[in-house]
């Protein structure tokens, strides 16, 4: 028989200490989520009515139970590839108008934020330029809680339901017998996936513009992609859709100059990025709110639910309320880049869920991929992914588990630890789902309200300049010409048809193929086996808008060289005045101008002063910079012109339709190139004012050259 244990006072006490270090932490306190959420109802989850089906959208009711299904561990998988940086969010004005959320509320905050910047189909060691969507996600550490706005560089995605999500993403992986493309879509298996699912061809036509190969990280769109909804105080419901618009415009490379790139350097982006929050140029965007009254839901030509829509800014005007700085690097990039989870289910009072079948399946798929990558469920106590927002509850245990709970209960309600942590009213500031009232059976079905697959790839095509039209069409062409089934390619040139006529034929020219005038099978394969085939069809294409001036780079901002690399060609001997006239000019207005010679270490200027070089020439490589400048002085230029690379450094800066300039002698090596007139070229200058090729460097390129550029070989 076991002895038993007599309790001593000391006993008595020790217990009655550890209650009072409980209630010290918890009394008064209220019930948050993980991320410092006020919660109001832990007892309920959220149904489509009282006796209703539960919803998959209750955020709540996952993290407690994802909490206590992984209290014990699973493994951890490795994420993709990014970038990332910390910063600060500041509202422009309040809107009470549209939403109860402190952050759209009090303009005196300063809310810090850490974003991350990604590419989507490659693995962590894959190259910054591959052709390829842009994640662009931000971590918002409010006051009322963490949210997550969890987006993209392109304001559509691919697929109408997260059903499909597992399907696209294993068509566009390398295939898995070889274990070849890595990160690129140009493969077979990618494009017979696309050509049986119309709904892909939306954001597709944008991952073969210009838009997937962004210049810099700085310099792309952000979008939230879903339409969401903003909840003010008086329980009102407004659809809203987010933009980061960057203050320097958006700009990209040519397809060219990314391969190039790529080889150069392949963490162009990264290094960029990086680079100038060091040398204080902080990247900035603004943050633009597209909203529709819920009164106004159906009466757009397209459905504010289908996440392969976007909304022109047209027909709704992108108000601007805020604006987001990132002004310090990571300190560590596998404790912060690599650790930080975002969820879509990240959200804060006065912001809400809409029923778009992608953001609902987001909702649960994030969260299961973090438990997955970061081993647990409490991968929220990561430093980087822990709130600013206190946070209180009954989770314990679990993989990685760092926080020391302490009293005997974990559980709601509660008598022994007072009730605490205790829930919290609206009037508190807890979460409520907005009340939207369902009515309707329940269906594995998609609505056919979401079956206009041409129409906005029409628009978007439409609203493109001539040289973004003919970077489109030679993307086309590159990435199906690497495909090698022949039925995939015909079933592709007939929907890039039903886009456009114009861009079909060029596709289907530079590929020696046909434009098929009709295909055996159905269009849209994407559908139920026991599915109205005929219903499921694609629509016929619209015209509700001619253009969309938002959609083409031709319309951004080039009014600012700030960040801007010019590489500066010179050599023993080069003309000093010249040189620092330029350097002032250009530096004043954030250029950064770096010295490339024939060799590393100093070369001496003309009045016998010492430089230091940025750059061999063996070492770097023309696509690395936005401008070339040649400073001038005859024993420089001499020695420019016996080593070939200098040539073909200005070749490629020509080919690529960007500024150069050159002061006296440097002439020479202008001459010596491929740039048969530069006197008529508007981007080429030779002795000309600092202010006129500051213009032109702003201008990011003269694609008036493209068809001269075409005719050089680099």
């Amino acid at each position: 028989m076991a002895k038993e244990t007599k309790k001593t006072p000391q006993d008595e006490s020790k217990k009655q200490d550890q209650l009072k270090n409980y209630q010290k932490d918890h009394t008064g306190k209220p019930l948050t989520t993980n991320q410092g959420m006020k919660v109001n109802d832990t007892n309920n989850s959220l149904k489509s009515g009282e006796r209703g089906s539960t919803l998959l959208e209750d955020f709540l009711l996952r993290e407690k139970i994802t909490s206590f299904d992984h209290e014990r561990i699973p493994e951890r998988i490795v994420h993709a590839r990014g970038s990332a940086a910390h910063g600060v969010f500041e509202l422009y004005e309040a809107i009470p108008e549209y939403t109860k959320a402190g952050i759209f509320n009090d303009t005196s905050r300063k809310t810090p934020v850490f974003v991350r910047f990604s590419t989507v189909a490659g693995s962590k060691g894959s190259p910054d330029l591959a052709r390829d969507v842009r994640g662009f996600a931000t971590k918002f550490y409010t006051e009322e809680g963490t949210w997550d706005l969890v987006g993209n560089n392109m304001p559509i995605f691919f697929i109408q339901d997260a059903m499909k999500f597992p399907d696209l993403i294993h068509s566009v992986k390398p295939e898995p017998n070889n274990e070849i493309p890595q990160a690129a879509s140009a493969h077979d298996t990618f494009y017979d996936f696309v050509s049986h699912t119309p709904e892909t061809l939306h954001n597709h036509i944008w991952v073969m513009s210009d838009r997937a190969i962004p210049r810099s990280l700085r310099m792309m769109e952000g979008f939230g992609i879903h339409t969401f909804r903003m909840i003010n105080d008086k329980g009102e419901a407004h659809f809203v859709k987010f933009h980061w618009k960057p203050i320097l415009g958006v700009h990209s490379v040519t397809w060219e100059e990314a391969v190039k790139i790529n080889g150069a350097d392949a963490d162009f982006h990264r290094r960029d990025l990086w680079d100038a929050i060091e040398d204080g140029q902080f990247p900035e965007w603004e943050l633009g709110l597209q909203i529709v009254p819920e009164a106004d839901e159906h009466k757009f030509d397209f459905d504010l639910l289908d996440p392969t829509k976007l909304i022109p800014e047209e027909m709704v005007p992108v108000k601007i309320v805020g604006k987001m700085t990132l002004n310090k690097n990571p300190e560590n990039f596998f404790a912060e880049t690599e650790q930080v989870a975002f969820l879509p289910g990240h959200i804060v009072p006065g912001l809400d869920f809409t029923n778009d079948p992608l953001l609902q399946g987001r909702l649960f798929s994030y969260r299961d991929t973090q438990l997955s990558r970061l081993g647990g469920p409490n991968f929220d106590q990561i430093p980087i992914n822990r709130p600013v927002a206190e946070s209180h509850n009954n989770q314990r245990d679990g993989h990685m588990q760092t926080n020391v709970p302490k009293g005997n209960t974990a559980y709601f309600p509660n008598s022994m630890s007072g009730g605490c942590p205790h829930l919290s009213k609206m009037s508190e500031g807890a979460f409520h789902s907005y009340e939207e009232r369902i009515d309707a059976k329940k269906i594995r079905g998609r609505s056919e309200s979401f079956n206009d697959h041409f129409s906005q790839p029409a628009l978007f095509y439409r609203s493109l300049s001539e040289w973004e039209q003919a970077h489109v069409a030679d993307a086309y062409t590159f990435e199906l010409g690497k495909c090698n089934q022949a039925h995939i390619k015909s079933r592709m040139l007939y929907l890039i048809n039903e886009i456009d006529g114009d861009l079909a034929k060029k596709v289907a020219d530079g590929l020696g193929m046909e434009v098929p005038k009709n295909i055996d099978q159905p269009v849209n394969q994407a559908i139920g086996a026991d599915a109205d085939v005929e219903k499921h069809q694609p629509r016929k294409k619209k015209n509700y808008l001619d253009k969309s001036t938002a959609l083409s780079q031709a319309e951004t901002k080039f009014d600012s060289i700030s960040t801007r690399k010019v590489a500066v060609l010179a050599a023993d001997g080069f003309d000093h005045n010249n040189y620092e006239k330029m350097r002032k000019a250009l530096e004043k207005k954030g250029a950064k101008l770096m010295i490339i010679a024939p060799h590393g270490g100093e070369i001496t200027c003309n009045e016998n002063k010492k430089h230091a070089v940025d750059a061999a020439i063996a070492t770097t490589e023309s696509v690395l910079f936005d401008a070339v400048y040649i400073p001038g002085g005859e024993k420089s230029v001499k020695a420019l012109l016996k080593v070939a690379k200098f040539t073909k450094f200005v070749n490629e800066a020509f080919k690529y339709c960007k500024a150069v300039a050159a002061d006296n002698e440097g002439e020479e090596l202008i001459d010596n190139s491929a740039v048969a007139d530069h006197k008529s070229d508007k981007a080429v200058f030779v002795n000309a004012k600092p202010d006129d090729f500051k213009k032109a460097i702003a201008q990011h390129r003269n694609w008036e050259r493209m068809k001269v550029a075409e005719t050089i070989a680099v």
